[in-house]
This record gives structure tokens, C-alpha cells and sequence, in this order.
């Protein structure tokens, strides 16, 4: 049996963890602390006839504390109630906030950067998109659809139990050509504006940096010179394969009903729609909205264009 998966899945952890604290919880609530209940009674009446039998015969009885000392004895909690009981409510409320309000990621690669750094801790809003139930990530409820230029966690088509995060380039319907590093979305040309060149300071290189205007949205991305639209041996065979166009540095898709074309901000260093295909309605997991920390530099914290 392959655990990966499931100790992968941190919100299965928690429900897990939070159904098992819950249990014991309302077990003590309803059960346990009745008989604890009922059992230090029957101490204090065995011990309050034991001091009356004596004091008849004329012995004094030291009660200081005694009486007080055994009720707490037989109502003090066994430490896994008490720990299962303290745990619960921490556990519960962490549960609801990161499924269906907000939930944090920390960015592993560069293939948003400029826009997100490694390092950078980010929240993503989980009910922009729509409610869904946690685990199954099943929508109950729809809200909003996501829109281009948005920057958006999802499950990875090819491993559901990787988060991948990408910027919304083609929504469905959408005619999608990327040539000579460049976007045209349904038919008309995207526009480019060139900015000083990005030092990646990890290796480091220069890029070229572009603020690239998508209907809608604008937002930084980097290219690097020397390297082809993307590389055709990288491509897959993925869903829907069928609506995309391939040649030697150009391709053309036109997204499907209820999926989203993806790619990153690195443009030269990141495997996104153009490799491995369109991303379901049913992996989204949520909009990253805001950087809320860098341990390497925290000026980083604001929000996500």
C-alpha cells in the first residue's frame, strides 16, 4: 500500500485528527464526565458516612482537604481526554479556516518569479472560485469563474496530490497562440512592455522582464533570450491533446469547456499548460492573493498581481 498520497494530503490529516479529538470529546461530554460524576459522589457519600460513623464514636475526624482532595481525584480527566479535549477545538478551527477560508502555501521554484519568489509564504483565498467540500474538493457552491491574469493553486493533472500554482492565461473557449514568446489570445495580439532586465540572484543571470498586458490584467514576466517558446519534446500526451496545434516554436489551443490553460511567470523555466495540458474546474483549489511572509526578506510581504 502507498501511504505517499495519503501523508501528502495534510487536510485528510486533519480532518482524520479532528474527527478522532471530536469523538473523545463528546464522549467525555456525554459519557465519561457522568461517570467521573457518579463515581465521586459515591466517594464522597462512602467517605462523609465513614467521618459520621466515627465521630458517633467519638474519634475526631481531620476532613481538612480530604473531602475536597478525593472529589478532584475522581473527576480529574485521564490525560488522553484531557489532551483529545484541549486539541479539538484548535484542530476544528484550523480545519474550517484552511477549507473553505483561507489556506497557506510556501512557493517551492521559480517559475513565478518575479511575481513569487521562493521562500515566499502565501495565502490563498479558497471561496473566490466557489465553495467545495475539503478532502474531495468537490464544488457545492459556485461563485466566481477564475479570470485571466489570475494567479491560482490547483492540483497538478498528472498528481493529485501535488499543489501546483500558475496565472490564468486562457479561460475556456479562449483560442490561445503563443509564438516567438509572445501571446495572442483570441486573435488579438498581446502587448508587451519592456522593463530593465531581472537579476536572478540565485544563480545568478539577467533575463529579459516584460510587463505582459493580458485583457484585463497586467503583470510581470521574464523570458530568457537564447531559449525556444517551449521545447517540443517536453510536450505530452495529455487530455484534450487533440485542441492544440504544435509546430517547431509555436502552438495553438483552444481551451475546453470547463478547464484553464496555465503558465508561469518564468516563462523559460516552468512546465505548465504547454507541456502536461489544460487544468479541470475540479482541481482549482483556490486565488493566492496575498504574500504574508519571507524569512529572507521580509519586504516581500503584499499582495499578488
Amino acid at each position: 500500500m502507498n501511504l505517499q498520497p495519503i501523508l501528502g494530503n495534510f487536510a485528510l490529516i486533519l480532518f482524520v485528527l479532528m474527527v478522532v479529538t471530536g469523538i473523545v470529546w463528546c464522549l467525555d461530554v456525554f459519557v465519561l464526565a457522568k461517570q467521573r460524576r457518579a463515581a465521586a459522589d459515591a466517594a464522597l457519600a462512602e467517605y462523609d458516612a465513614r467521618n459520621a460513623k466515627l465521630t458517633r464514636e467519638g474519634i475526631k475526624v481531620d476532613t481538612n482537604g480530604n473531602r475536597a482532595a478525593i472529589e478532584a481525584a475522581h473527576l480529574r480527566q485521564p490525560t488522553w481526554v484531557e489532551y483529545s479535549g484541549s486539541f479539538f477545538p484548535v484542530i476544528a478551527l484550523v480545519f474550517i479556516l484552511r477549507s473553505f477560508l483561507w489556506e497557506p502555501f510556501k512557493i517551492p521554484s521559480s517559475s513565478m518569479v518575479p511575481t513569487l519568489l521562493v521562500g515566499d509564504l502565501i495565502l490563498v483565498n479558497k471561496y473566490t472560485y466557489g465553495i467545495r467540500l475539503p478532502i474531495i474538493n468537490k464544488k457545492i457552491i459556485q461563485l466566481n469563474d477564475p479570470q485571466r491574469g489570475d494567479v491560482m493553486v490547483f492540483k497538478y493533472p498528472k498528481d493529485m496530490s501535488q499543489d501546483y500554482i500558475k496565472r490564468v492565461i486562457g479561460v475556456p473557449g479562449d483560442k490561445i497562440t503563443y509564438e516567438n514568446k509572445r501571446l495572442t489570445v483570441n486573435g488579438k495580439a498581446v502587448d508587451y512592455t519592456p522593463l530593465d532586465d531581472y537579476l536572478d540572484e540565485e544563480r545568478p543571470v539577467y533575463h529579459k522582464q516584460f510587463v505582459e498586458k493580458l485583457p484585463g490584467s497586467e503583470h510581470r514576466i521574464l523570458n530568457d533570450e537564447p531559449a525556444r517558446s517551449f521545447n517540443l519534446d517536453g510536450v505530452e500526451n495529455f487530455p484534450n491533446r487533440e485542441a492544440c496545434d504544435y509546430s517547431y516554436d509555436k502552438f495553438t489551443c483552444i481551451v475546453p469547456a470547463g478547464n484553464y490553460f496555465m503558465m508561469g511567470d518564468n516563462r523559460d523555466n516552468s512546465a505548465d499548460s504547454r507541456y502536461w495540458g489544460f487544468v479541470p474546474d475540479k482541481n482549482i483549489v483556490g486565488k493566492a492573493f496575498l504574500v504574508w511572509m519571507n524569512f529572507g526578506d521580509p519586504k516581500r510581504i503584499g499582495g499578488i498581481r
